[in-house]
């Protein structure tokens, strides 16, 4: 395998498939027209894929295909058959982001690469061990990692790795955004997203576009990221023009072939072929701000001129890219045998006549590889030609030359057969056993100031704290901790990096030393940091996306003694799901819709905003919604909702589908209405919000 980077372009349609493939693109990414995160894309069919597939395997290119969205038990059984179909007809690998479906496909394509999508929300070390343990041979990282974080993942990884280094960047972390699902019911994890990110919010008066990103440009990093070890650089935008995949792909290829920046005139033509108010390569640099932020302008939107000669390069020219050996034997009174190879192993072996005694001139060497090494207009590019020519012997040329062409077009044959891949069947097992019983009542707290003696004498069954709150309120906390019936579960932060590691190893010790043995963490990358630190119960929170019993089934494996249901499934879903470990349902609270590095308070207010401990700032869209941003560790923010998601009244709803825990998740409410909202869940009162929303329990996403 070549040292350098592996370049990744996205295929949205057949014509970015050329575009790709004739600009230089190692690989590319495509998506059928279900199970991919961009579904309005123009995609590919079953009936359509093999060609295409075929079409970059001739010319060495790889093809890998997207499953990159979230997909309920009864999907799971038609990404089997799909996954199948591509397998069949040659994909080098499949795009996965739910741990159910990756589970699905490592028992029907026992030997299929699997990559882990940036979807699943990898950003450590230990997450990317998982990630490879559940069957990823290659990880995508997040997108917000630094240089020095992507240098040690990529050092200490089981697995390859992989990074964004073109296009598109969302405001949130990847795979933790359900602001579109939350508005319209069109869900980022089920490739719909409608990027209410890219629309003008107004915070604390002032207007912008608060959570639009420029996009991302790391062209002028080639070596750093080559020198760290990454595997593969990955261009995003299957839902933009074929030429501006062309453009994109031809500018890196470049790069990393040369091993330098691209020129200015390169980089030129990038920024017109699609930019937002230009480019930012703050998250590898580690300089996070406002000066990040972009949109597009009208004059953005206008088509570059040069687009016409762009599509007419990649349309009317083949690039030769494929190295291949011609061999010739001339010998008298025998055919003449002709060879062709490549440097994947493919010989193709042909006879031509019986060649003439020279009357007047022999053939010679020279005439006959000159003929050999005239590939122009293949994809075939002459390496060498070997020749072994007895004398006084004429070969017409128009032969050899027809001969060539037949070489070539039996080797392009063999180069396009799809390999044979060991087929297995999904199953999923019998179903758990249904747990009769209702939910336990478990609350969710922000703030330590939230509990009061009149909420904790109603007697919630497990009360969640931020780690963070716990240990910096040790004197409030301790009367409540030393209740018998009260027991207490720290939540960790959202994002855990590996130079965090340390500190938080400190703060779990401490944590044990108060007599508290229970997590609830959101990501598969804590787990091991939790479990090596001796505590004894984990539990999984809403990050882990779980959305069939197949992605319950394997974090039970992982260690986790509970989880939480995506609150993006619906009622029925939740009910049909197989639950081989307990599964908790967030019943109240306004649920985070974004989860970001870079934080908007510090971006329009700066730090003071957040030190001052006032009440939450408020974004508010056009229509004067206001969703409330909250401090989260690290300097990030989590995007709540607008409304609270409310179900006191519909309790028999959720009473008999199997769960184990209902949860209430307090963050704006001050500790009187948090007593009142536990109360009357537990049917002792008759409080209700003014203002409140059903989730997508009953209406569920596209």
């Amino acid at each position: 395998m070549s040292c350098m980077l592996e370049l990744l372009a996205p295929a949205g349609s057949p014509e970015a498939v050329l575009a790709a493939v004739q600009n230089g693109a190692d690989a590319i990414y495509l998506g059928l027209d279900e199970f991919n995160a961009r579904r309005n894309a123009k995609n590919f069919t079953q009936e359509n894929i093999g060609k295409t597939i075929e079409y970059c395997h001739v010319r060495g290119v790889k093809v890998y295909v997207t499953f990159n969205t979230l997909a309920t038990d009864r999907e799971l059984v038609l990404i089997e058959r799909a996954a199948k179909n591509v397998s069949r007809a040659g994909a080098d690998a499949l795009i996965v982001q739910d741990l159910g479906v990756m589970r699905a496909l490592r028992q029907a394509l026992p030997e299929m690469p699997l990559h882990a999508s940036t979807q699943m929300s990898v950003w450590n070390i230990d997450g990317v061990r998982r990630a490879h343990e559940a069957g990823a041979s290659r990880v995508i990282l997040a997108r917000e990692l630094n240089l020095a974080h992507i240098a040690y993942i990529a050092k200490h990884a089981p697995c390859e790795i992989e990074i964004f280094g073109h296009g598109a960047l969302c405001m949130s972390y990847s795979g933790q955004c359900y602001m579109s699902a939350a508005i319209g019911g069109r869900s980022g994890n089920r490739g719909l997203c409608a990027q209410p990110c890219r629309l003008q919010y107004t915070l604390d008066g002032v207007t912008g576009a608060h959570l639009s990103l420029k996009d991302l440009c790391l062209a002028e990093h080639i070596s750093a990221l080559e020198k760290c070890g990454v595997t593969c650089l990955k261009i995003e935008g299957r839902m933009k023009r074929p030429e501006y995949t062309a453009i994109a792909t031809r500018v890196y290829a470049d790069a990393i072939r040369d091993g330098r920046s691209p020129g200015e005139e390169a980089m030129q033509q990038l920024t017109e072929a699609f930019s937002r108010d230009g480019f930012t390569d703050g998250y590898l640099r580690n300089d996070h701000g406002a000066h990040m932020l972009g949109v597009r302008t009208e004059g953005d939107k206008q088509v570059p001129r040069f687009f016409d000669e762009v599509r007419t390069a990649y349309t009317k020219t083949e690039r030769q890219r494929v190295p291949v050996r011609f061999y010739t034997m001339v010998e008298p009174a025998a055919p003449v045998k002709f060879a062709v190879s490549d440097l994947d192993g493919n010989v193709v072996r042909l006879e031509g006549a019986i060649p003439e005694r020279a009357i007047h001139r022999d053939i010679t060497q020279e005439q006959i590889e000159t003929q050999l090494s005239k590939t122009g207009g293949t994809p075939y590019i002459c390496q060498d030609v070997q020749t072994k020519l007895s004398p006084g012997l004429n070969l017409p040329l128009s032969e050899i030359n027809e001969m060539r062409r037949n070489l070539l077009q039996e080797l392009s044959v063999l180069r396009g057969t799809p390999p044979v891949h060991t087929e297995g069947i999904f199953r999923p097992g019998a179903p758990a056993p249904k747990r009769e019983n209702p939910p336990q009542l478990n609350v969710s707290l922000l703030k330590v100031d939230q509990l009061t003696d009149d909420f904790v004498d109603l007697n919630p069954s497990l009360i969640y704290l931020p780690l963070e709150e716990i240990l910096g309120n040790i004197k409030t906390l301790r009367p409540y901790m030393e209740r018998e019936h009260i027991k207490f579960s720290a939540i960790l932060p959202r994002v855990i990096l590996d130079d965090m590691r340390d500190e938080v190893k400190k703060q779990l010790a401490e944590l044990q030393a108060l007599g508290i043995s229970e997590c609830l963490i959101g990501n598969m990358g804590y787990i091991d940091l939790v479990k090596k630190q001796g505590i004894q119960t984990v539990r999984g929170d809403f990050g882990f996306n779980v959305f069939n019993g197949q992605a319950l089934k394997t974090l039970g494996e992982m260690g986790l003694s509970s989880a939480t249901a995506s609150f993006e499934l619906n009622m029925a879903q939740i009910r049909d799901m197989s639950k081989e470990i307990d599964l908790e349902l967030i019943a109240y609270g306004r649920f985070p819709v974004m989860l970001t590095e870079n934080c908007v308070i510090k971006n329009t207010k700066g730090c003071e905003r957040c030190d001052t401990n006032e009440t939450p700032v408020h974004l508010s869209d056009r229509m004067g919604v206001a969703f409330p941003v909250v401090k989260e560790m690290g300097c990030r923010n989590v995007i709540l909702n607008s409304k609270k998601l409310y179900l006191a009244d519909r309790d028999a709803d959720y009473m008999h589908i199997g769960l184990w825990g209902a949860r209430l998740s307090f963050t704006t409410e001050n500790a009187w209405e948090c007593r009142e909202v536990l109360a009357r869940y537990l049917g002792l009162g008759g409080y209700e919000p003014g203002e409140f929303t059903r989730g997508l329990y009953y209406r569920g996403v596209e």
